[in-house]
């Protein structure tokens, strides 16, 4: 049977007397592993609100690993929280070559109509060889970083590594071949006019409808979700396609999208094409904050700070309401 650490019981966790001793566990854990920060804790616990946001969130996330550790030994899955975090860590090279290497190099260098001209699944087969073998995502990612640690030696690599990247990301044959992945993938622009994307028109009798294309076609069982969501990779994806604004004070996804200050005016929100103001999470949850524990491969930090603002992040994660869907910026 799981027991718990630092002396407590599980009865501990379902009354404020018991989560007392569970907060005083971890500032003694803290206190060993960094005191000056356990400071930091204090005086911000004593002076309730005083703080700005930038220093609340910067103490938040430098507790992060902290409290990861904490949990972990807590609840005695130390070997299992370290394998989560090393998960995280190995696929760090897809983001950071994506952003730096996919998107701002490669197609800068290549523009779409000659994309379109790339043999890629030739090239494709020449780096599979070069990689040893196999090609993937991943690896891709791992020679990019390696090759750029020498650039005159493999510039020949490199060169094919830009043309196949550019083939992927630009081309339709290209994107077609990288679906299933998250390296050849760039945000797409929204029209707010043309939100069916994926739909067939016809007009029958003077009446136009919609119909959805086969291959987009989702049959729902039931109840059940039609939408299989992600997995880690994709959830990194998403997490590193975040700009991270808490640090500019900006927290647009928290705070809403503002328009500029005018005197007297307090505060305004930028409206949709549909005219619903953008005042970002109706919980403020800290978002960007999040997103940095996640892409840091702080799992349960991550969910921690989520849970400051929204106790209930497992159902409102699960089923999102109308008010958010509509606030998102």
């Amino acid at each position: 049977m799981l027991k718990l650490a630092f002396g407590l019981i599980f009865a501990d966790l379902y009354h404020r007397e018991g989560l007392s001793k569970v907060d005083t566990a971890f500032q003694d854990h803290l206190a060993d592993a960094d005191p000056g920060l356990l400071e930091r804790l204090k005086t911000a616990r004593a002076a309730s609100g005083a703080q700005d946001a930038k220093s609340e969130s910067a103490l938040l996330l430098d507790l992060a690993p902290h409290l990861d550790r904490f949990v972990a030994g807590l609840f005695g899955i130390d070997k299992e929280v370290s394998e989560l975090t090393q998960f995280h860590n190995r696929l760090a090279p897809l983001y950071e070559v994506k952003r730096r290497f996919v998107q701002r190099h490669a197609a800068s260098k290549i523009k779409a109509a000659e994309a379109a001209t790339i043999d890629g699944m030739a090239i494709e087969a020449e780096l599979g060889t070069l990689f040893g073998g196999r090609f993937d995502e991943l690896t891709f990612a791992l020679k990019i970083t390696e090759w750029q640690q020498n650039e005159s030696a493999h510039a020949r690599e490199l060169d094919l590594a830009t043309s196949y990247a550019a083939w992927a990301l630009q081309s339709p044959a290209g994107r077609l071949r990288a679906q299933d992945g998250v390296l050849f993938k760039a945000p797409a622009k929204t029209d707010p006019q043309n939100l069916l994307l994926h739909a067939e028109s016809r007009v029958a009798d003077g009446v136009r409808s919609f119909t959805i294309k086969p291959e987009h076609i989702r049959r729902r069982n039931g109840f059940a979700l039609t939408d299989a969501g992600t997995d880690l990779v994709g959830a990194l994806d998403q997490a590193n396609y975040c700009i991270w604004c808490h640090k500019q004070g900006k927290d647009s996804c928290s705070k809403g999208l503002r328009e500029k200050v005018i005197a007297d005016a307090g505060i305004q929100f930028k409206k949709s094409a549909f005219g619903v103001k953008l005042a970002g999470c109706p919980l403020e949850e800290k978002i960007s904050e999040f997103h940095i524990a996640k892409t840091q491969g702080l799992a349960i930090a991550a969910l921690g700070i989520i849970a400051i603002d929204n106790p209930m992040v497992a159902g409102t994660g699960h089923r999102i309401c109308n008010d958010c869907m509509k606030a998102c910026i």
